[in-house]
């Protein structure tokens, strides 16, 4: 059984400081913390089933069990969540309409599989290749391109409802300032609050799934469970289209992980092996099922970044709680009737938060932009992300995360040995060196 310290007195964390992964406050907090946490993934976890035509209520039940087994793989070191992975969507969504769910399920096993072998290579071998493959400019555009990328999905969902996304959206920010303490720390939970009962007063909710469900008293079901087909002629040819999103799941992963150690300790970086292996287990296990791939959760680093809780706790808190929503039709339709105004107010904030992230890995490790390669690694992704950029070929696609990863990756490793070659100085020369103790003043910055 997982334990941990209690941090400081169990109710409030001190400026600069975080509640660490092997650390929690009081259970009450950790409970409120944790459903945040559900909150937080809900919208985007829901909306992956939603556009594919998966079970809901599947893909919410192997996204908490999935949870679960991420943090008992990573030794309870490494605070995650895994959601629904919108990498799926495009290939998913071709592969039901060429050759049938049971084919695109067999596809989410393979990319899982796959992942998971990556990461024993990354656990034995160690993280030196993959920091060699992605250095702190290239893990931080990748870290800020996820978040980004979203903009355009918190976008579509603030412009149905924009007075109730703004409400939403002002109370998250004013709460988060204005309490200090155990209030300040849930602002996003309390914005939530907030945005559906002023939603409930526009009458902007939809309560027909729920009346009809109560009225049928289907309080408590399973889900629907579908397995996947590795026997009809075109599932090899489909589980093809699904393996370019194992760079996705690498790329979320590893910004995961960087993200999580640039804000608590360095060390969780040795978790990297471990949370590949996880991940890639928990999606093979949801597509063995009917459930949507899975990955580690961007919208949760912004909860972390939010209230400075990076305890574990929280989340086997909410991997519990999802499983147990999924449990319920009625419960689950309750969160499923959050309307699309509550959730863009909500993401716009949060998505904001992770491309923060990003930024920050790059600050932290003091990038040189006065170098062309890294300059043009940094805006090039982000410009892909943020237009959404994609590649198609009949149906097969490509989104803008695996594009925008693929051209930091290929800008700045091909750039860098152009640019040695030719010895032109445009190559990464590495951090830039500290200036004082603190960094100095502008008066102290020597000339560049």
């Amino acid at each position: 059984m997982p334990t941990w310290t209690v941090h400081g007195n169990g109710r409030t964390v001190e400026p600069g400081q975080v509640v660490k992964p092997d650390e929690r406050l009081n259970w009450p907090a950790t409970i409120a913390i944790g459903a945040q946490h559900v909150i937080a993934m809900f919208g985007a976890t829901f909306l992956v089933p939603i556009l594919t035509g998966f079970p809901v209520s599947t893909t919410l039940l192997f996204s908490g069990v999935g949870t679960i087994l991420f943090l008992l793989v990573t030794r309870n070191r490494l605070p995650s969540y895994l959601g629904s992975s919108f990498a799926f969507i495009a290939p998913v969504t071709a592969a039901t309409a060429s050759a049938g769910m049971g084919s695109a399920l067999a596809g989410i096993v393979a990319v899982g599989v796959l992942l998971a072998a990556v990461g024993f290579i990354v656990q034995f071998a160690g993280l030196g290749w993959v920091e060699k493959l992605m250095p702190p400019v290239v893990a931080g555009a990748i870290v800020a391109l996820i978040g980004f990328n979203l903009a355009p999905v918190a976008w579509g969902s603030f412009q149905q409802a924009p007075v109730t996304a703004t409400v939403t959206l002002v109370s998250v920010v004013l709460f988060s300032v204005l309490f200090r303490g155990f209030l300040g720390r849930i602002s996003i939970f309390l914005g939530v609050i907030v945005g559906y009962v002023f939603a409930l007063f526009r009458e902007e909710v939809d309560f027909t799934a729920v009346n009809q469900l109560i009225a049928e008293g289907r309080w408590i079901g399973l889900p629907t469970f579908h397995l996947p087909d590795f026997v009809s002629p075109g599932t090899w040819g489909v589980i093809a289209m699904f393996l370019p999103v194992v760079l996705v799941l690498i790329a979320e992963n590893v910004g995961h992980v960087r993200g999580v150690a640039t804000m608590t300790d360095a060390a969780v970086n040795k978790q990297t092996g471990r949370a590949l292996i996880a991940d890639g287990a928990a999606t093979a296990l949801a597509g063995s099922f009917g459930g949507s791939g899975t990955t580690t959760y961007g919208e949760n680093i912004g909860v972390m970044a939010a209230t400075r809780v990076y305890s574990t706790a929280a989340y086997w808190v909410a991997g519990i709680f999802a499983v147990l929503l999924s449990l319920s039709p009625v419960v689950g339709e309750i969160f499923n009737s959050i309307p699309a105004g509550v959730l863009g107010g909500v993401t716009t904030a949060l998505y904001g938060l992770i491309g923060i992230i990003g930024i920050k890995i790059w600050v932290d490790n003091r990038v040189d932009f006065s170098r062309p390669v890294n300059q043009y690694t940094g805006a090039v992704a982000l410009v892909i992300a943020i237009a959404g950029f994609t590649m198609q070929w009949g149906d097969f696609q490509l989104g803008a995360i695996v594009i925008g990863s693929a051209a930091a990756l290929i800008i700045y490793h091909l750039g860098n040995a152009i640019a040695r070659w030719r010895k032109t100085g445009a190559d990464d020369g590495g951090a830039l060196p500290a200036v004082g103790q603190l960094g100095g003043g502008p008066e102290e910055s020597p000339v560049r």
